[in-house]
């Protein structure tokens, strides 16, 4: 399989070094702090007076001297990387460049490479990455057409849209891979911390869709992927553990949560305990009543004793038929069950977990108040992000 070497302005084919880095785009879902006491939105039509183009040409008609850069149909957008990037890409790669995988938004980047790779005869594969949630893709596999298509949200910035700008020439495309946001700000942050690339979401997105076409590339292609954006902009966002949860992408972080924390995440109501001398078929109410397999049972006072389970309970009345559904369940109590104080780290019950697949979880006062299951545990930390 052949390498994918990103060419960034700092790093790239041959390390070569990019004097004039040009991010594909600002895009329109950047939301600035301020232009002029106007928040623009992203979630709503082109048209619509408060998407980012109509507030940008509002600002223009009313700012004198204003220019408008209009990246989405301005001709000088792909003439740029026709002019610049696509002859530094092949004199850097002395030619070699077989294929060159970018994020489309405007679609400058790609369409002025492609083009000046058309022209000059040089046979190098265009492959597009564009986020789920983009129309591109489809309008890419319907030959440029948008008649049915809907976009939707996403949250990568700098690439994809919901409609086909004028400076995209999709016939120029060799191949449009997809990928989610999610892949996205996993390659942007594995890329800073184990390549030292400090590159933003769009960056993400170009190589994680550079590694869904990997699989055609055999050893003899020399692969260019361009990373667009510097990760700045996006401390309090891809960077920030907070955020990345808040939005589902960063699973919930078990560091310094507590058993019983752990314990309640499944949204269990109030525990419900056994007394010693209960009867059996009282119990096997109590479980059936609350939907639960298994009690803490306590004695007078409150204080824990053991657990008692239904797999106890069938055991004992299968190998024992003449036995009374009115007799206790004294004699069927497991007091050799684990037992934690509730407020003791996640982390320190595993093993526990592990030796007696369920850890009662215990007040100062030595009451129980809720049970840590192997379940539990499992659920919990399959939500945490694999590094």
């Amino acid at each position: 399989m052949a390498a994918v070497r990103p060419l960034l302005p700092l790093t790239g084919v041959e390390r070569l070094q990019h004097p004039h880095y040009r991010p594909n785009s600002t895009s329109r879902r950047s939301s600035p702090s301020q232009v002029w006491h106007s928040l623009p939105s992203a979630a709503v039509a082109p048209e619509d007076p408060r998407s980012y183009y109509s507030v940008a040409d509002r600002i223009v008609a009313e700012t004198p001297n204003a220019i408008l850069a209009n990246q989405y149909h301005n001709p000088n957008n792909p003439e740029a990387h026709y002019q610049s990037t696509a002859p530094e890409i092949w004199e850097q790669t002395r030619g070699k460049v077989t294929d060159i995988v970018v994020g489309m938004g405007t679609g400058g980047t790609i369409s002025g490479i492609a083009r000046y790779m058309r022209e000059h005869g040089h046979d190098v594969r265009m492959i597009g990455v564009d986020p789920i949630g983009s129309l591109l893709y489809d309008a890419w596999k319907h030959e440029g057409s948008t008649d049915g298509l809907e976009a939707f949200t996403y949250k990568v910035e700098g690439i994809g849209e919901d409609f086909v700008p004028s400076t995209l020439d999709l016939q120029l495309v060799d191949d449009v891979v997809q990928v989610d946001d999610a892949e996205a700000f996993h390659w942007t942050r594995r890329l800073v911390r184990e390549e030292g690339i400090f590159g933003g979401g769009s960056s993400g997105a170009a190589l994680a869709g550079a590694l869904k076409a990997a699989p055609n590339f055999g050893p003899e292609r020399l692969v260019v992927v361009i990373f667009p954006d510097g990760g700045s902009r996006y401390l309090t966002k891809v960077f920030n553990d907070d955020w990345m949860r808040e939005h589902g992408f960063l699973g919930v972080d078990t560091s310094g949560l507590t058993a019983l924390q752990v314990a309640k995440s499944r949204g269990f109501p109030t525990l419900i305990t056994a007394q010693e001398y209960d009867s059996k078929v009282a119990v096997i109410t109590r479980m059936r009543q609350h939907a639960v397999s298994q009690l803490p049972v306590v004695d007078d006072s409150g204080s824990v004793l053991g657990i008692i389970s239904e797999v106890e309970l069938l055991e004992h009345m299968l190998a024992n038929g003449h036995h009374s559904v009115d007799e206790t369940i004294s004699e069927l109590i497991n007091r050799d069950v684990s037992v934690r104080p509730a407020e003791s780290p996640f982390e320190d019950a595993l093993a526990d977990i592990l030796a007696h697949k369920v850890v009662l979880l215990i007040d100062d006062l030595h009451h129980p108040i809720g049970i840590l299951t192997i379940i539990d545990a499992l659920e919990h930390m399959a939500s945490v992000e694999v590094q």
